[in-house]
């Protein structure tokens, strides 16, 4: 099976994680979990709470399920992977600081191979310094994420630009996968 490597931290959105975690080996591809160090972490869930007394202008954060990487950062050999998944939540806001999760990242984007950015996820290609020239979706607090770095912000649910497709939040999963999955199958042929 093709591996698709998947970097998280604590604080990695669960709904943003595991539907591509679920989804991906339906199509035949091994999903691969890394993090800063190989142990389990925690997943949260981010919404805007519906019918509250005093509404919230940005997402509620409340713990959620715990997954496990299997693999630190500093020993991932990209080579080894087809794709590559930047998940949500809070998490790419420490994650982006980390240098051999950015090495990583700018091998799949240098190697054409197919990249998938949800959410948050965008802060860590924008770290890793691959944005420019590109057209990108995101969640639209992350928008400067994207301009800052040389790329162009749509408002839009999915967003391919050649390897890299994009989405604003796990809302879009169902169109963000199907062209992912696309992406994948038409590398490995």
């Amino acid at each position: 099976m093709p591996k698709i490597l998947m970097p998280i931290g604590d604080a990695t959105e669960v709904l943003d994680t595991l539907y591509p975690y679920f989804r991906l080996p339906e199509d035949g591809f091994e999903v691969v979990v890394a993090g800063p160090q190989a142990r389990l972490y925690h997943g949260v869930m981010h919404e805007i709470p519906p019918n509250e007394a005093i509404g919230w202008d940005i997402t509620r954060e409340q713990p959620a399920y715990h997954i496990a990487a299997t693999v630190a950062f500093r020993d991932v050999d990209p080579h080894e992977y087809a794709g590559l998944f930047l998940s949500g939540g809070r998490a790419p806001e420490y994650l982006r600081y980390d240098q051999d999760l950015l090495r990583i990242t700018r091998h799949f984007f240098e190697a054409g191979k197919p990249v998938a950015v949800v959410c948050h996820g965008v802060e860590i290609a924008a770290a890793a310094d691959m944005l420019n020239g590109r057209t990108l979706t995101t969640v639209a607090k992350c928008a400067l994420d994207v301009t800052r770095f040389g790329g162009t912000y749509v408002n839009q649910p999915c967003v391919v630009d050649g390897n890299l497709v994009s989405a604003r939040t796990w809302h879009d999963n169902t169109l963000f996968m199907k062209e992912f999955v696309r992406l994948l199958k038409a590398s490995i042929r």
